[in-house]
């Protein structure tokens, strides 16, 4: 099984060891795992503003970056999103339809595929708050029960309470937006905000020292928002707590 790892413009830029530790907690699951090099964006930003047509030329290049793998694992679950519901500027070939059925996003290919039991080597010992982005909540499933399983139940919350010393706490609207939303966070900048401090307080009540989540760019947005108001959390992508990271 050759996975092709695709690691998002934001990440590559901004969130290089999201990227990293993704990579090193595959191969510790004795993964194999290739990085295409020519890879870019996956085209969700102009989808996102509307501009389907104009992304064909990126989406088709995404596709031939990755039409030869078994698999692709992103560390980003509006980047899967977008390649499983999206990818449709180009003509639905076989390599297209390929890469858009097995392509996926890093929580649920642990949980799902390699169904993990332990991460022996990660140890966090702090309060956590997860941030269940929208996007894997409402079209990825992370959060979807199923008739063996209460409504509670969470993949990515199943997956942090097998990591030592963690303490999951919740903020009493988990599911709300956090108000960064891919471009409207640029067209409605004072909703956006306003979004991100509530949810910063949420948490806060709560009792969070971190705030976990799969998708960087909600952490990125909550990040600069509670920088503005100085509160005083921190911030972890998933891949990095369970690949062992400390603090």
């Amino acid at each position: 099984m050759r996975i092709g790892l695709f690691v998002p413009c934001f990440i590559d830029a901004f969130y290089p060891q999201v990227g990293i530790a993704t990579l090193e907690l595959l191969e510790r699951f004795g993964c194999d795992v290739d990085y295409p090099f020519d890879q870019t964006c996956c085209g969700q930003p102009m989808v996102n503003s509307g501009c389907h047509a104009e992304a064909a030329a990126t989406e088709q290049l995404f596709v031939d970056n990755f039409a030869d793998y078994d698999v692709i694992v992103a560390p980003s679950g509006s980047c899967v999103h977008q390649i499983r519901d999206n990818l449709t500027a180009v003509e639905q070939t076989a390599a297209v339809k390929h890469v858009r059925e097995n392509t996926f996003e890093l929580v649920e290919y642990l949980h799902d595929v390699l169904k993990v039991e332990a991460f022996p080597w990660a140890k966090f010992p702090h309060r956590v708050g997860y941030h269940d982005s929208c996007n894997t909540l409402r079209n990825l499933g992370h959060g979807k029960p199923s008739e063996l399983r209460g409504p509670d139940f969470s993949k990515p919350r199943a997956l942090l309470h097998k990591v030592e010393g963690i303490e999951l706490v919740s903020p009493s609207r988990p599911d709300e937006c956090c108000g960064f939303g891919g471009t409207f966070s640029v067209t409605e900048p004072e909703v956006s905000g306003r979004m991100g401090r509530d949810k910063i307080a949420d948490h806060g009540r709560a009792g969070a020292e971190y705030i976990v989540s799969a998708d960087t760019s909600c952490l990125m947005h909550q990040q600069g928002c509670a920088k503005r108001i100085g509160a005083p959390i921190q911030f972890k992508h998933i891949a990095e707590v369970l690949n062992g990271s400390a603090a």
